[in-house]
């Protein structure tokens, strides 16, 4: 669990879940771009101990924790929670949600972080509605791809919570939507996997993973197997 932190003379807290099953170079630009734009103090990564609607992991919860683990490792904005990991329970968002806000209190702004294609999606997770009372969402979007094709049910809530990019987290503890452009390159998960078990080399995988990462998966003979599992950049909900 995160350490307890003043509300919000202090800034707001982002909230970055996922599979990933390997944390990648997308990822942790997400998390350093949303800090920096979006002015958090810190951002909680959250990996899913066991995620629903999606076949399973290729590695485990453990696994997946200790290269979350590494490849924060030395930034101080960047908090690791192993609840979701330590936990039995499917990881649904709502409820990782819920968590959080009675450990930060009802004034604590908090956000919570996500690609383009996951809010799309996001109509179809466990009690969906409840999180805009729970958390403000911020959207990482394509510079020249606006988030648009979204269904009607999401649509009318995108449209009353949205707000500027410019607009302060700290005028209400959660409820609104906010979009800020991420520059970073398409990173799957998928072709990660598939080139470590074709044999790619450091170099060749050196741009899609942390070099901490990459030795973790070395190390412990990770992902030998072909993969079939698609991941985009936060695709999955925590």
């Amino acid at each position: 669990m995160p350490e307890a932190s003043p509300a919000t003379a202090a800034g707001a807290v982002g909230i970055l879940g996922g599979t990933f099953d390997p944390i990648h170079n997308a990822h942790l630009a997400l998390g350093r771009v949303a800090c920096d734009k979006l002015n958090l103090k810190q951002v909680l990564w959250i990996p899913a101990g066991q995620p629903p609607h999606r076949t399973p992991p290729r590695t485990t919860a453990a696994e997946r924790l200790a290269m979350v683990q590494v490849a924060t490792a030395g930034e101080a904005r960047f908090i690791l929670d192993a609840s979701e990991v330590a936990s039995t329970a499917v990881s649904f968002t709502v409820q990782t949600l819920t968590r959080l806000r009675k450990h930060y209190g009802p004034a604590q702004p908090l956000v919570l972080l996500m690609g383009a294609d996951a809010f799309r999606g996001l109509a179809t997770w466990h009690r969906w509605q409840e999180i805009f009372g729970l958390v403000h969402i911020a959207v990482a979007t394509r510079p020249g791809f606006p988030l648009d094709a979204i269904a009607p049910p999401l649509a009318a809530e995108f449209a009353g919570r949205c707000r500027p990019a410019s607009a302060d987290f700290l005028a209400a503890p959660c409820g609104h939507i906010f979009t800020f452009d991420l520059i970073a390159g398409t990173v799957s998960a998928t072709e990660v996997r598939d080139l470590i078990a074709a044999g790619a080399t450091r170099e060749q995988l050196g741009v899609l993973l942390p070099a901490t990462v990459l030795d973790y998966i070395h190390q412990h003979s990770l992902y030998a197997g072909p993969s079939e599992q698609v991941l985009h950049l936060s695709a999955s909900p925590i």
